[in-house]
């Protein structure tokens, strides 16, 4: 890990040197936090701000990608907040802040939060951030106080949806002033549609989704929709790609819906567009969600999505234009949406193409990574002046 020193331009006078800035997740694999520090990392001006990751497990799916993009990663080995690795952490963490020269950290999970803010407050970062992508009603009350203590240490509060700035705002005390809202963005030259000719003629449906097989993803609500769909004469295929603890249950609840032989699971991969692009409608079940990035990658290729009506859902999917919304927990209305959706070739690829159009053009990752560098400029300019 070298540090850069500052630059000369052409007339010999010292150019700006970019903005040393640690990122901090708690690993580097699947996960929503996990892509929206890594596509940031990845794609911030490093003319202006030169990052930095660190983490607690330096494994996983994203690491190919940051090292590619020769992103430093510090791991930290902290295993408990009330053990004395996190001690060993704290000075490893505060020793690298000190050594890089770090003018922002920037956390993106709980955990992170609780082991890097508290530091990097004491080593006097002049701007700290953190990102809520998720409902801090759901966690244990202890987890919920010791996160409403690191609101206090830091200068801003990222949120990536409405709804969860309303959480916050509402529950939590937060001043609105202090959130900053960035939507998710997501990569149009990686996630994009396929042509008309390169799809397989007369091929048979496929519904599909993309996600952690974590138990508020529901997708037992989306098995038994399709196993009542294809009870009602429904010719079609499902596959889900991902891992987790729920791999075992849902496997046992295949068995038992007998969609055996018409359903699909696949492990966790890193080339997710490459499974978005086989889907004709993509499906989204889960009973809480922020602003799913799986659910924006699928609209920019072109699927038609059927998300449920939860979080900040809404702000993405404008149901009847592009895609569909469902009750969270309702498989009848899933079904019954499944249903008419493949009878109706012309509805799905009007609202896939629709889907696409929104993600290009308002979602964009350029726009997102936009959205932050103009966060963080307005909170140095702060506390520069």
């Amino acid at each position: 890990m070298i540090q850069r020193g500052m630059g000369h331009n052409t007339e010999g006078t010292r150019a700006p040197r970019p903005v040393p800035i640690l990122l901090m997740v708690r690993e580097l694999d699947i996960g929503g936090c996990e892509n929206d520090l890594t596509k940031l990392a990845v794609g911030i001006d490093r003319t202006r701000f030169e990052p930095h990751v660190g983490c607690l497990f330096a494994r996983g799916i994203r690491m190919p990608q940051l090292q590619s993009a020769k992103v430093p990663i510090l791991e930290l080995p902290v295993r408990g907040l009330l053990s004395p690795s996190w001690l060993v952490g704290g000075r490893m963490l505060r020793r690298y802040i000190r050594d890089h020269k770090i003018q922002l950290v920037h956390t993106f999970d709980a955990p992170m939060d609780l082991v890097a803010i508290p530091v990097a407050w004491a080593a006097r970062v002049p701007v700290l951030v953190k990102s809520h992508l998720w409902y801090r009603g759901a966690l244990p009350r202890r987890e919920q106080l010791c996160l409403a203590a690191t609101d206090h240490l830091v200068d801003a509060i990222v949120v990536n949806s409405r709804a969860v700035q309303r959480e916050l705002v509402e529950h939590h005390r937060v001043s609105v002033d202090r959130t900053y809202l960035c939507y998710n963005g997501v990569d149009t030259g990686v996630f994009h549609p396929e042509g008309e000719t390169d799809r397989p003629p007369n091929a048979t449906l496929t519904i599909g989704t993309v996600c952690a097989l974590r138990s508020e993803k529901r997708l037992d609500v989306l098995f038994r929709a399709f196993a009542l769909a294809r009870g009602a004469g429904l010719n079609a295929r499902l596959v889900v790609v991902g891992s987790g603890p729920m791999a075992e249950p849902l496997e046992a609840l295949r068995r038992q819906l007998g969609i055996e032989d018409s359903s699909e699971l696949h492990a966790t991969t890193s080339d997710v567009a490459h499974w978005m692009r086989k889907f004709d409608i993509f499906v989204l079940s889960s009973d809480t969600e922020s602003f799913p990035n799986a659910l924006l990658e699928a609209m920019a290729c072109g699927c038609c999505v059927v998300a449920s009506d939860v979080g900040g859902v809404p702000e993405l999917v404008r149901t009847g234009e592009n895609g569909l919304l469902f009750e969270s927990g309702n498989a009848d209305q899933l079904t019954h949406i499944l249903t008419a959706l493949a009878a109706d070739t012309g509805r799905r690829r009007a609202l896939g193409a629709e889907a696409a159009r929104t993600a290009r053009t308002e979602f964009s990752i350029e726009r997102n990574v936009a959205s932050i560098e103009r966060t963080y400029d307005s909170l140095l300019s702060r506390d520069h002046a």
